[in-house]
């Protein structure tokens, strides 16, 4: 970093006001984390170099050998972590590798069934402003008005009526264990593939601390820098026996392709050119801290500070989407109180939390500045954070939004937040 500082000075300025930042707040949004410091190392490597269309073995450039070894590592780790059969690093975001899954099962138009945006699903579930809504006809199914949940008896009538031949499990701002098994029977009904977007849970997955999508879906996606505490990225896995369920007759040669063919085929040349070699090494070194056993001690925490807050939260008098939390997430319904979600999440920044609006099931709101505020564990438990911290955190937020015009009472839990960081170090090194 002293290089960069004294080469460009204006650079090294916003990455360091970025270091306090992250140092002297509390990041509680759901799909952040900090990784590890070989992570960020690695991610500046020179392999950030190398041109590497194509895939180990099959590449569109020479002098590929090493960063192959780099792919075939993260490859092997990935299909370890998660008990899979196939894997794909190569995707540059969780929207990419959903969109490598589009293009390998569906064509433009064919119907597809998610999670409504507004319930907890994604952009890419079928959002109209997203290239999911603009390129598929989706449908949506949502979350039970009373309790927060998904009502299965709701997503088959939707299912039987729609017939979708994709069905889309997971979201984005879901407090609850995704239900694979009662997906599966669903998809089952309908003739559907069953796909998992587990971009959230997928480190509380990987450690077992989630139910896994094996057997029950054909196919899942995920991101790497949530609960993984990986580099920012994408992923695409698939479990036992699923190429017996998937070989696709080729219409032209009649020949019987293989999914994982197929896949590989749509991340590239379908929607993307050289992988990122730099990335995929990151994604490789927190795979193998993922397979650690203190991983698995690490998401238990963030379960168990998830729950904590939670209920601190509830015995203040705040409605929780679902009454609770089986992950990293809370949703917090502020409709009862005369605070936007957007308002909240700016009080709450000025006074060094950082969290984010968020649409809550049946929001009145827009989505620019709905009725909920989304928050998560992953980071703070990453720092050593536990019970105690989360009732102190659970107190902060709750000056702050019951006082929600106070500014001196803002700057007081500033103060406050400051210090609770400051016993709780973070990139000491840096």
């Amino acid at each position: 970093m002293k290089k960069i500082k004294e080469y460009d000075l204006e650079l090294y300025n916003c990455i360091e006001k970025e270091l306090k930042r992250e140092r002297n707040t509390l990041e509680l949004i759901a799909s952040e984390n900090f990784t590890s410091t070989n992570v960020l190392n690695i991610v500046g490597s020179i392999l950030t170099n190398k041109y590497a269309e194509g895939y180990p073995g099959q590449r569109y450039y020479g002098g590929c050998e090493a960063v192959d070894e780099v792919e075939n590592i993260a490859r092997y780790r990935l299909k370890k972590l998660f008990n899979a059969e196939y894997a794909n690093v190569q995707p540059h975001s969780g929207s990419q590798a959903n969109m490598a899954v589009y293009l390998t099962m569906l064509n433009p138009g064919d119907k597809v069934m998610g999670l409504d945006l507004a319930h907890g699903g994604h952009l890419t579930h079928g959002s109209k402003v997203n290239f999911s809504g603009q390129f598929y006809d989706f449908v949506s199914y949502g979350l039970e008005k009373k309790t927060g949940r998904v009502n299965f008896d709701n997503v088959l009538k939707i299912a039987r009526e729609h017939k979708p031949k994709l069905i889309i499990c997971g979201g984005s701002a879901y407090p609850r264990y995704i239900e694979f098994e009662k997906f599966r029977e669903v998809a089952d009904t309908v003739d559907s593939y069953l796909m998992a977007d587990i971009a959230h849970p997928s480190g509380l997955i990987a450690s077992g601390v989630h139910p896994s999508p094996w057997p029950f879906c054909h196919v899942a996606t995920s991101t790497t820098h949530k609960t993984l505490r990986g580099p920012r990225g994408g992923i695409i896995i698939a479990g036992k026996d699923f190429e017996n369920k998937w070989g696709v007759v080729a219409p032209k040669s009649g020949r019987v392709k293989m999914i994982s063919e197929l896949l590989d085929k749509s991340v590239m040349p379908g929607i993307q050119g050289g992988p990122l070699m730099h990335s995929i090494a990151g994604k490789a070194i927190a795979f193998k801290e993922a397979l650690e056993p203190e991983f698995k001690i690490y998401c238990n925490n963030i379960v168990s500070n998830s729950k904590v807050l939670a209920e601190e939260l509830k015995l203040k008098g705040y409605d929780l989407v679902s009454n609770g939390t089986d992950t990293h997430l809370v949703l917090i319904d502020l409709s009862n109180r005369d605070i936007t979600g957007k308002l909240a999440e700016k009080k709450l920044e000025e006074a060094g939390i950082t969290a984010n609006k968020n649409m809550v099931p049946f929001d009145r709101k827009s989505p620019l500045v709905t009725s909920g505020i989304r928050i998560g564990t992953p980071a703070v438990t990453t720092r050593g954070m536990g019970s105690d911290e989360m009732r102190k955190i659970a107190d902060l937020i709750d000056s702050v939004l019951s006082n929600i015009e106070d500014d001196k009472n803002i700057s007081k839990v500033k103060s406050s937040v400051e210090e609770l960081c400051s016993s709780f170090s973070l990139y000491s090194t840096i």
